[in-house]
């Protein structure tokens, strides 16, 4: 399934083929930490579980962490 992706921690965006059908699949596939990121669709940000469609638009959101 083909799927945009906006990363913005480099601002880019990007066209997927998506071989899965889960946010988890996506972040495997990208070799993305899935505990380092937020995935947003239609702003709301969405779980490693939730399945994706067919165009879906997301965003990769990079979680900042401090102490």
């Amino acid at each position: 399934m083909n799927i945009t992706v906006h990363f913005e921690k480099e601002q880019t965006t990007k066209d997927i083929l998506l071989t899965g059908t889960s946010v988890n699949d996506l972040l495997e596939q990208l070799k993305i930490n899935p505990e380092t990121v937020l995935v947003v669709r239609n702003k709301e940000v969405i779980t490693e579980d939730e399945i994706l469609s067919e165009n879906d638009n997301l965003q990769i959101l990079s979680v900042i962490s401090g102490g």
